[in-house]
């Protein structure tokens, strides 16, 4: 992309750019099928008029939006040229980067391209990426440290990206097996009224494990990766007393753990191992009295060498637009109340 004069000036206070695009790169991949990216534009930037005409794109207006709009294609292009397509959500999340970095809310040199383009994982047909710039950061951690938290509401990648990045390990033969685990903590329910063996009853919290291996793993080799160890799936209570030696190790939904829990899994760590633990500290489902290990950790360990805090917030979530803002709305609304999750913290439910 490259901005060139053009034969007339553009009114006083305002600015324009003119982008050529590559004869290489048909003019539908980056504007959309439709014009569907370029509407997402000039929704993001309506004091911007863009036209486009054959293989040239013109943009008129305030000089920090042109500027920005101008550095938005770039990226676009970037993108482009590595063959990954551009999509409404991936330019969506390029304007936000741009405009954080622009703000000055970024703390770092990450581009939105550098960001959509990093590969963790492909597998049956589909690549497995990072979405948000916290996201690629909580997996940079990943590589970095030996045990890593990710902290954040729900959808926005914490447990995925972390099992992808086991997976990869694992081909990788960076370690020789990958250990699953969650607490059987009823969120409302209780075990105890489920039907079957004990099995029967803990396998509904660990099948949100299972059905992320099966996006990343071909189905038929999951069994027999299990049977031979090399992949396990097991209750948190099943950690109790082991050394997980050349192992990549993912504790989820953390937040359900006791203080003396998650003190018990985190001195599992045995040579040559990894563990990353994932949770939402918003949505605790333990009994009244008892505190959050995945609370209490982060006052203990934060700072700690080798150990890593990735926070990530509703500007992460991946799963529906809708996702992201009830996750705002309920902190705007404990925030004015003084309320947890909406519910006044003496009471709910007798659970803290």
């Amino acid at each position: 992309m490259t901005q060139t004069p053009t034969a007339q000036p553009p009114a006083r206070g305002q600015a324009r750019a003119q982008f050529t695009v590559p004869a290489a790169h048909p003019m539908v991949s980056l504007l959309g099928s439709g014009d569907s990216l370029l509407r997402v534009i000039e929704t993001a930037f309506p004091g911007v008029d863009i036209h486009v005409r054959g293989n040239e794109v013109n943009a008129t207006g305030g000089a920090a939006d042109v500027a920005l709009v101008q550095r938005l294609f770039d990226e676009m292009m970037l993108v482009l040229r590595t063959g990954q397509p551009m999509t409404e959500d991936a330019v969506e999340r390029s304007i936000a980067m741009l405009r954080a970095s622009g703000n000055g809310e970024g703390d770092g040199q990450e581009t939105p391209a550098e960001v959509l383009t990093q590969n963790i994982l492909s597998s049956r047909g589909r690549t497995i990426r990072p979405k948000t710039l916290n996201q690629k950061r909580y997996v940079d951690a990943i590589d970095k440290h030996t045990i890593v938290f990710g902290i954040g509401p729900a959808g926005t990648g914490k447990t995925y990206l972390a099992m992808a990045k086991a997976v990869q390990a694992l081909q990788a033969k960076q370690v020789s097996r990958i250990i699953l685990t969650r607490p059987a903590v009823e969120a409302g329910e209780r075990l105890g009224f489920l039907p079957g063996t004990l099995y029967d009853k803990i396998d509904p919290y660990l099948r949100p494990l299972y059905d992320a291996l099966h996006d990343m793993l071909d189905p038929d080799s999951i069994p027999k990766l299990m049977a031979s160890g090399t992949i396990e799936v097991a209750p948190l209570a099943y950690m109790r007393g082991r050394t997980l030696n050349d192992a990549f190790i993912i504790l989820d939904e953390a937040q359900n753990t006791s203080a003396e829990q998650m003190k018990m899994f985190l001195t599992r760590l045995g040579f040559e191992s990894k563990i990353v633990v994932t949770g939402d500290v918003t949505q605790v489902d333990l009994p009244s009295g008892t505190k959050s290990g995945l609370r209490q950790v982060q006052d203990i360990l934060e700072g700690l060498d080798d150990v890593h805090f990735s926070r990530l917030t509703s500007h992460d979530v991946v799963r529906h637009k809708l996702v992201g803002r009830i996750v705002d709305a309920y902190e705007k609304y404990d925030s004015e109340n003084g309320t947890e999750n909406g519910t006044h913290k003496g009471v709910r439910n007798k659970r803290k």
